[in-house]
């Protein structure tokens, strides 16, 4: 009876298709690659220093495969932030090193309606690093912007927005594919017309 037990034992792994044993003959696949690490510079974007930083603290803190960190200098940035008097807009990525750089301006026009300095630039970061908008999202979703509405300063994101850039980013640099980047405006939404339908 014990070595039908023992016979059974063994038979489990080879069913399942796993490997029985301490080492494999080949390296596991999708090993990790190198981190990949974006550089930005923010010597246009005024009054938005403290809020750009945060922002970029609060991804630094949730991803794993890519690193905000402020560039050198300007010219050897991968993405700029500008401070502008209008409504947010920003090169959709993912952005990466050598690639086509990407622009954030920080709209003041959004601030003087009542939305979070930190918000505006999180999730105008959050474009950079290839998450398109969700404005009806709640506010716990970063990438939902505007949607929730002024009170709404959530300025972090959501484990399903970690993953997605954490996916975009998991091979390196080089397997982010080449895209048209294109401009993503947060313009806000035009009112609802009495009596409209």
């Amino acid at each position: 009876m014990i070595k039908r037990i023992a016979a059974v034992a063994a038979l489990i792994p080879v069913m399942l298709g796993v490997a029985s044993g301490a080492a494999l003959a080949h390296p596991a696949p999708n090993a990790k690659a190198a981190v990949v690490t974006l550089t930005y510079d923010t010597s246009r974007a005024g009054q938005w220093a403290g809020a750009i930083t945060q922002g970029a603290q609060n991804w630094n803190a949730a991803v794993h495969n890519v690193r905000l960190q402020p560039a050198s200098s300007p010219s050897s940035a991968n993405f700029v932030y500008v401070a502008t008097s209008g409504w947010p807009q920003t090169t959709l990525g993912p952005i990466v090193p050598g690639g086509s750089r990407g622009q954030v301006q920080l709209g003041q026009e959004a601030v003087d309606e009542g939305y979070d300095m930190t918000r505006i630039a999180a999730h105008e970061t959050g474009h950079i690093l290839g998450l398109p908008d969700d404005y009806s999202g709640p506010c716990s979703e970063l990438m939902s912007g505007h949607g929730p509405g002024t009170s709404c300063t959530n300025a972090k994101p959501n484990a399903a927005e970690v993953a997605q850039v954490d996916r975009n980013y998991a091979g390196g640099a080089a397997s982010v594919s080449p895209k048209q980047h294109r401009i993503v405006i947060d313009a806000q939404p035009a009112p609802v017309l009495a009596g409209a339908h």
